[in-house]
């Protein structure tokens, strides 16, 4: 495989100079000085047939994607979780054995294309590991788990799922499931059901990441209340803000932060999106984009594109974004903030489309009157710290 990565200056000029007009040469030193990572990657519903290459530059318009390894370089991010995405099914063995399997495919493609790029980026399994991979200026590959459903009610699947490299996982996605309460339907189990708690001791014992986003309150507030470690919320947003199911209040947060844990701030649920009937078969397809074929993905990216031009996608711009964002350092503290944007997920915001602009970011906390090691602690060192209170907890056992 041919891996065209340019001197991030020059793959800086490919990058509109308008969007990058706020990042100064000294920010970019500085970006480039520290660890960045973001928390919710959904890059790999790409990566299942193959055909899709993580080492060529990509762009959103040619095939609606956010993130590829060119990118990775262009706007400074070192690694993140790629996530094993199960869009969420039926609560019965068949549907539990569809989405095991699922699942175990998409943890086989993340595994296949970190090996293609093993010349560029390693698997990180440790917190350590994710800082001798920045220190030897390599891209660092963690995976995690949106929806547990795949599962199912055997909880021995966790360490076959931790043994592929698996960091961190949430209970639910979009609906309620054999562990917990999602944010997207009306209480059933009133939070954790009894596997659910079962659930949270396991990840505990093995010392994988609880990831709260997606889930209900309630299902939070048990999630903190149970676990021997701090939770974390992969992609999410303040209620106080945005008044979206998906998002937590100011209190929530304070409880989160107290506790230990660190809320990795969304793009999305900062405002109004367009979540017609027309989007949502849009997205669904987009789902299947390893399963279709070249003529179908052509006219999926035609749909999407007619679509943006009635009603686009987002109203949610990179000022927004940060608001979200100084809105919780406010709340919570710089150590209990950190990126978890939701890309290739949905995510993203206008003036920051892609993570080549995640530079900005940078930019904007320093105008905000962050420190270099303040705005290094939201850039990634709060998830470093976070993983490593979970190993911890887990050798304690």
């Amino acid at each position: 495989m041919r891996i065209l990565l340019a001197p991030v200056l020059a793959l800086a000029l490919a990058i509109p100079a308008s969007a990058q007009s706020d990042v100064t040469p000294d920010v970019r030193e500085m970006h480039e000085r520290m660890l960045v990572l973001d928390t919710h990657l959904d890059t790999p519903a790409r990566m299942d047939d193959g055909s899709w290459d993580f080492s060529e530059r990509h762009r959103n318009e040619w095939d609606n994607s956010q993130v590829d390894l060119p990118r990775m370089v262009e706007g400074g991010l070192d690694g993140g979780f790629f996530v094993i995405y199960t869009r969420q099914g039926d609560l019965t063995p068949a549907g539990y054995a569809l989405a095991r399997d699922a699942a175990l495919v998409r943890a086989a493609a993340i595994r296949r294309v970190i090996g293609e790029n093993r010349e560029h980026m390693s698997l990180a399994l440790t917190a350590a590991d994710i800082e001798r991979l920045h220190r030897e200026g390599r891209r660092i590959a963690l995976i995690s788990m949106e929806n547990s459903w795949p599962l199912g009610e055997d909880l021995t699947l966790l360490t076959t799922f931790y043994r592929l490299g698996l960091r961190m996982a949430g209970p639910v996605h979009n609906g309620h499931n054999q562990f917990a309460d999602s944010a997207s339907e009306a209480p059933r189990s009133n939070g954790l059901s009894a596997l659910g708690r079962q659930w949270v001791a396991e990840m505990n014992r093995l010392g994988i990441i609880i990831d709260g986003s997606h889930s209900a309150d309630a299902t939070i507030d048990q999630m903190i209340q149970l676990s021997r470690a701090p939770i974390v919320l992969s992609h999410h947003g303040p209620r106080d803000l945005y008044d979206h199911r998906r998002n937590i209040n100011d209190e929530r947060m304070r409880q989160l932060a107290q506790s230990g844990g660190v809320m990795f701030m969304n793009t999305l649920f900062l405002g109004p999106n367009d979540n017609s009937d027309a989007r949502n078969a849009l997205d669904r397809r987009q789902e299947r984009w390893g399963s279709l074929s070249p003529a179908e993905r052509r006219q999926l990216l035609a749909d999407v594109a007619a679509q943006d031009a009635r009603t686009p996608r987002t109203s949610i711009t990179f000022d927004m974004f940060m608001a979200s964002v100084m809105h919780a350092i406010r709340v919570m503290g710089v150590d209990h903030v950190g990126l978890g944007a939701d890309w290739d997920g949905g995510g993203g915001a206008i003036g920051m489309e892609d993570i080549s602009l995640l530079p900005r970011i940078t930019a904007r906390l320093r105008r905000e009157g962050l420190s270099e090691r303040d705005i290094a602690k939201v850039m990634g060192g709060n998830l470093v710290r976070v993983m490593r209170r979970v190993e911890e907890a887990a050798a304690r056992r």
